[in-house]
């Protein structure tokens, strides 16, 4: 059987018999193996040395007749397909790998040999912007191939992919050559145009091909990082890349994001990576002309109009800016997820920056004094017997729109990172870094929120300055709450509903404005109690029902003017009951009989948790008592004082210890009772 084949296999050969070979060989191949183990007998090495020869001479007598059908020199290709040929790649498909190989590396020389002419990089259609032409040609080489060839070769050669793949490793290296020599013609437009091209070309061959023939290892090394370790890619346009591009709407929409599996991304486009600093450079110009765009026009149209309805009113540029941001990263990361997406989010860091500093940290309205703040220039206008220089209506609603803006870029400015993060290649990831500019953006936001309390606390100041200066010695009965609490109360329901209006939007910052002010407040106003002296039992009587007013509009401070009332913070009432709670103790100290002297000081270390001699001293001051009279009771008070934990002074842990909500509270109602009666 095996000597019958042999001989047959020899005259089918020299007759070119191919398909009848194909069939023969495999079977003659498949029986020499049984005779493995006889290799020492003469007669079976011979025929198994005649195999081997056999398959010789098919190889080099296929190759030749694939020369002749597809010369490689000269003359253009003969009338091309055949059916000795169909069944010659059957044959070669038995035989050593290597014939296959070399037939494909032929047939695909051949047959790209006319686009290495066409497109020589002296000719005019080898340039960017006539690349389309490049691929359009592949494509009807590749629908002629199908056309003619593709019934010659096996479906598992993959010829057509294979073409297609060595066209665009021919493209890359032509493409990268033609860049460096004219690497100064290349403008942005020019680039982007070619790399558009480019990427959609690959596009349309991860739609015809599988990239079965890129795995063959020679290959491996031209592919980009697979991007699809990413678990955010598949979902790319989710409602957080919707909200960096806010209700302006998004640009690139129609832009599909790069399919995560495309085998051939890059193939081609990878050559454009080098000249990426062009597309960088020309970004840093745009977003400077952008800046400056954005200046002009905020000077040009004033600050945003005063917003009553749907609260503070975010300037429109910042939204433009992350909107440019995102086409730019999507661009970019399309492009290249390497190097060039570094420089890119430096660029974003140096305009996110100037964006903080010019548009919003510029455009602060300024405070009437820079030395000193608003302290000196209030304490000026006091002599002068008005009022101390507020923010306008506009002023006002424009540092609440910054103060909106700063929050919705810091919030933005955290998500472009995380975007950022996800485009790169991972090596890179740890590059990325946006929290100095998320600093810069809290830093105005603080900046802002001080501004509003520093306004609203010197508006109230002339009013507490009237209070120290008042005759509380001099009053003869309780009446209605004094004009200087009238004051306060004004300017609160002045400017708290116009922040309250603008900052609608952001409830967080309108709290700790609140918060601000009560702490800002409060110690004011128990500075300027302990001013008030000597006061009768009256005037007492009168500053502890203005002290009950205050604390009443502070309580409702976040909803005053509101139609909707709303429970003000846990956090702020805490702060306003504790501060206003030690305002009544010290004027009930004040009003207390200081004999026996025992049991006032006792009242004074019960009714103040933070009770100190500084503070007795001031209260003894109020009541109007002789230095003589008041030095025994400092001396009684240092003895009764409980001792101080040890290693710290005793003013300064005692005024850490707060009392609890229970003493609090108890000791509010006591003084609710005394004031309903009073009243």
């Amino acid at each position: 059987m095996l000597a019958g084949g042999v001989d047959s296999l020899e005259a089918m050969t020299r007759r070119r018999q191919y398909g009848e070979v194909a069939n023969l060989l495999q079977g003659v191949m498949n029986v020499l193996e049984h005779f493995h183990k006889y290799m020492g007998i003469p007669q079976i090495r011979q025929l198994s040395e005649r195999v081997k020869a056999a398959q010789t001479e098919l190889g080099q007598q296929i190759l030749a007749d694939f020369e002749e059908a597809f010369p490689s020199q000269g003359t253009k290709r003969p009338g091309g397909p055949s059916n000795v040929l169909r069944d010659a790649c059957l044959v070669a498909n038995i035989l050593d790998p290597r014939i296959k190989q070399e037939i494909i590396k032929k047939f695909i020389k051949q047959h790209l040999s006319e686009y290495l002419v066409l497109f020589q990089e002296n000719q005019d259609v080898a340039w960017l912007d006539k690349i389309d032409r490049r691929y359009a040609w592949i494509k009807r080489q590749l629908v002629d191939y199908e056309e003619k060839y593709g019934r010659m070769f096996p479906r598992e050669w993959c010829m057509a992919e294979r073409i297609a793949v060595e066209f665009c490793h021919v493209t890359r290296t032509e493409l990268a050559k033609i860049m460096r020599t004219r690497a100064k013609e290349i403008e942005v437009k020019l680039l982007l145009f070619a790399i558009q091209r480019t990427t959609n070309f690959e596009g349309f061959l991860a739609k015809r091909f599988s990239g079965c023939t890129l795995t063959d290892g020679s290959q491996k090394k031209l592919e980009s990082p697979p991007p699809s370790t990413n678990p955010f890619l598949e979902d790319e346009p989710t409602p957080e890349t919707e909200e960096l591009a806010t209700e302006k709407g998004d640009l690139d929409q129609p832009k599909k994001p790069k399919a995560p599996d495309n085998p051939f991304h890059g193939i081609v486009s990878k050559c454009f990576e080098p000249h990426l600093y062009v597309y960088i450079e020309s970004q840093d110009k745009n977003l400077g002309e952008l800046i400056d765009r954005f200046v002009a026009d905020f000077k040009a149209q004033g600050p945003p109009k005063p917003n009553t309805d749907e609260g503070g009113a975010v300037l429109p540029s910042c939204a433009d800016l992350f909107v440019y941001y995102k086409k730019c990263m999507v661009q970019c990361s399309q492009l290249s997820t390497g190097e060039p997406m570094i420089a890119l989010t430096t660029i974003f860091q140096k305009y996110l920056r100037e964006y903080a500093w010019k548009i919003l940290s510029g455009n602060l309205p300024k405070t009437t004094t820079s030395s000193g703040g608003l302290t000196i220039s209030s304490l000026l206008k006091e002599k002068e017997g008005s009022e101390a220089a507020k923010f306008t209506l506009e002023e006002l609603c424009l540092i609440c729109g910054i103060l909106s803006t700063a929050e919705y870029c810091l919030a933005t400015t955290q998500q472009l990172e995380e975007k950022l993060k996800e485009k790169v290649d991972v090596s890179l990831i740890e590059r990325i870094n946006l929290t100095g500019e998320m600093d810069t953006f809290s830093t105005v936001i603080s900046s802002s929120i001080q501004l509003l309390v520093q306004d609203l606390d010197a508006a109230c100041d002339p009013a507490l300055t009237a209070m120290s200066k008042m005759q509380w010695q001099n009053v003869e009965h309780v009446g209605d709450q004094s004009p200087y609490v009238t004051s306060v109360i004004l300017h609160i329901k002045q400017n708290v509903p116009i922040i309250r209006d603008n900052l609608a939007s952001t409830r967080k910052y309108f709290t700790q404005f609140c918060i601000k002010f009560a702490n800002s407040f409060i110690p004011k106003f128990i500075t300027h109690l302990f001013k008030c002296k000597p006061i009768s039992m009256v005037g007492a009587e009168q500053l502890l029902l203005d002290t009950h007013s205050l604390k009443m509009v502070l309580l409702d401070l976040p909803s005053i003017g509101s139609q909707v009332v709303r429970k003000a913070p846990a956090s702020y009432t805490k702060i306003v009951v504790k501060g206003m709670t030690r305002a009544e103790m010290i004027l009930k100290v004040v009003m207390a009989p200081h004999e026996p002297l025992v049991v006032f000081v006792d009242n004074y270390i019960k009714l103040l948790t933070d009770c100190n001699t500084e503070t007795f001293q001031k209260i003894l001051d109020m009541k109007g008592l002789k230095r003589s009279e008041q030095s025994s009771m400092l001396e009684l008070l240092r003895q009764r004082l409980p001792a101080p934990p040890s290693g710290a002074e005793s003013s300064s842990s005692l005024s850490l210890t707060a009392p609890t909500p229970e003493q609090e509270s108890s000791r509010i109602r006591k003084l609710e009772k005394l004031i309903k009666k009073r009243l």
